[in-house]
This record gives C-alpha cells, sequence and structure tokens, in this order.
C-alpha cells in the first residue's frame, strides 16, 4: 500500500502505523497513513428519542451521548477523516452526509443541539431506530465506521436494521448508562404510575445478555458510564 503522508498521531489511529524515524525525530508519535485511508468515513448516529430524554446524574442520558459521539467525530477530523450524522427523533429521523473538515464538526454540533432542544419539546411523540438506522445504512459506504448511541434497551425491536447495517461496515452500539443503573440505592424506593404505588429494589444493570445479542448480529458493544 502507498505511503500518503507522516503525520502526528491523534487519538483512534491505529498505534501499529507509528513511524519510528519521524516519532523520533520529532519527539511527538507520527503515524504512516497509507493511500488506502482515504475513505476514513464514521457516521454518528444520535438516539434522542424520549427513553433517551432523562437522567439522574449531572446530564441526561440523551446528552451523555451526544457528547460521546462528538468527541469521537473530532477525533476523526483530526485524522482528516470525513464525518456524518444521524439523529433519531420521535419526529423522525434526519441526516447530515459525510464530509471532512472543522466546519463540518461545527455544522454536525449544531444539528445535535438543535435536534436535541427539539426533541425535548416535541412532547410525547414515540418512534423506532428502525428509520433512523435505514438511513444511515444508505448514507454509510462499505468500510465506515459506524456508532449508535443509545440506552440500553433502544435498540431492542431494530434487530433486522442493525444487522443489515452491520453488513460490510464496523459497527458500534455504545449504550450509555445512567449512574442509578450502575449503583442504584441499597433501599426500596416508592415508584408511582398513576394511581398505582409500589416499593422496588432495584438492581445493577446486567448488559451480558445484550452484548451477546448484539455481538451475534455484528455489533459491538461498548458501555459507555457517566464521567
Amino acid at each position: 500500500m502507498d505511503l500518503r503522508e507522516i503525520r502526528a498521531y491523534v487519538a483512534g489511529d491505529d498505534p501499529r502505523r507509528l513511524d519510528p524515524s519521524a516519532t523520533a525525530r520529532t519527539g511527538v508519535p507520527h503515524i504512516r497513513a497509507l493511500h488506502e485511508d482515504r475513505d476514513d468515513i464514521t457516521l454518528l448516529i444520535a438516539d434522542l428519542r424520549r427513553p433517551m430524554l432523562w437522567g439522574t446524574g449531572t446530564a441526561l442520558r440523551s446528552v451523555c451521548g451526544a457528547l460521546h459521539l462528538a468527541a469521537l467525530g473530532w477525533q476523526a477530523i483530526a485524522r482528516q477523516g470525513a464525518v456524518g450524522l444521524v439523529t433519531a427523533c420521535g419526529s423522525g429521523s434526519h441526516l447530515l452526509p459525510p464530509a471532512a473538515g472543522e466546519g463540518q464538526m461545527l455544522t454536525l454540533c449544531r444539528m445535535l443541539a438543535d435536534r436535541h432542544a427539539g426533541a425535548l419539546a416535541g412532547g410525547a411523540q414515540t418512534a423506532t431506530l428502525t428509520e433512523a438506522l435505514s438511513l444511515a445504512a444508505r448514507a454509510a459506504p462499505s468500510g465506515a465506521h459506524v456508532i449508535l448511541a443509545t440506552a440500553p434497551d433502544g435498540w431492542l425491536g431494530a434487530e433486522a436494521a442493525l444487522t443489515r447495517l452491520a453488513r460490510g461496515r464496523r459497527l458500534e452500539v455504545a449504550l450509555i448508562l445512567d449512574p442509578l443503573e450502575l449503583a442504584p440505592p441499597p433501599r426500596a424506593m416508592p415508584v408511582r404510575q398513576g394511581a398505582t404505588a409500589r416499593m422496588l429494589r432495584l438492581s445493577p444493570v446486567d448488559l451480558d445478555a445484550q452484548t451477546d445479542r448484539l455481538t451475534a448480529m455484528g455489533a459491538a458493544a461498548m458501555r459507555v458510564a457517566p464521567s
């Protein structure tokens, strides 16, 4: 494979491509970028549906997911890749096609903020992830890196669309966790729904079964704990 350039290492680069000479000469890690990297495309999928719009920590689960995706997007831009965005809201899905450059990331961040504000104002609208995943499959070419940020059970019901999206692509499902799921209070808590009230004792979330199911569909599961 032909060498395209030697550049400074950024988070997300393959450490196996470190260039010893440039690293020793500059004192800063440098990598060898190859011509095969010209199609470095990352597509981010932000789940902004109603189940994501809550949280018990310092931020809503949806905000934690957006921050996680934005960080990955900036890493891709730093290595001169292209980044796109699909948002899944109660009112429908929207696409920002992949493109390179800092201007693209600024546009992407504004879109995330605007769609999130719209989701918060959207009331009780509901939608499945299938539409967003199908939109992502049309926008992400073969070999693209696709990251979906959703709740631990947010992808349920969209298994067929996830399986299709994983074909020929590197699909990662970031399971955005809430502090209550990781460290629930030791005592029973009152839970009310309408006129019904119960005392329930919560258990830490167990994601092993979900991780196995995602792996079987060709997706890699990542647990994202609150910072």
